[in-house]
């Protein structure tokens, strides 16, 4: 019941729509009156099978290594969107269908990969939304476990543990809180 509540509402709100509704002048800073920050056009792909998800925030840092990443999505998701940054690094994927199945069976709304993902075909067909850079075949190592509930900055765009996270097909939008239309 509340996963079939979370997905109406992550299919009823667009960032299109958010921006319209939220977004002044600067677009990069969040202000009293901007309540939303907008991620760097075209920096992310997407890779899972829910086209469209929000959530809050839990965030994770780590350069290469995904055991920090691996250990979250054991968790309940809770419809939370899981934002890792790698670092951006193209030389290993901090996640592929093992881990992803587990933030779709664990009900995690969605994860953002500042890096690379692998299994793409697998990926696909999982009810969990997947933005990263791009493919990479190669698996992670585990000698970096990372750190988690950082405050990182992806695409120009500062995201705290906690923050809202609305994704879809235009783009990816960060709020100090939760938007509605």
């Amino acid at each position: 019941m509340a996963k079939a509540a979370a997905a109406e509402r992550q299919a009823a709100v667009s960032t299109a729509d958010l921006c319209d509704a939220y977004l002044e002048s600067p677009v990069d800073v969040m202000t009293e009156n901007n309540k939303l920050a907008v991620m760097q056009p075209g920096l992310l792909r997407d890779f899972g099978g829910r086209p469209a998800f929000c959530g809050e925030a839990y965030t994770i840092k780590c350069y290469e290594g995904n055991v920090l990443v691996a250990q979250k999505l054991e968790t309940a998701g809770r419809g939370r969107v899981l934002v890792v940054d790698g670092g951006g690094s193209m030389r290993c994927a901090l996640l592929g269908d093992r881990l992803a199945g587990l933030a779709a069976q664990n009900g995690w709304s969605g994860i953002i990969v500042h890096g690379c993902v692998r299994d793409t075909a697998v990926l696909a067909g999982l009810d969990v939304g997947i933005k990263a850079l791009a493919p990479c075949p190669v698996k992670s190592s585990k000698r970096d476990p990372g750190l988690k509930a950082a405050r990182l900055i992806i695409g120009g765009v500062q995201i705290r543990p906690g923050d809202w996270i609305y994704a879809d097909g235009d783009g990816v939008v960060v709020s100090r809180e939760e938007l509605t239309l």
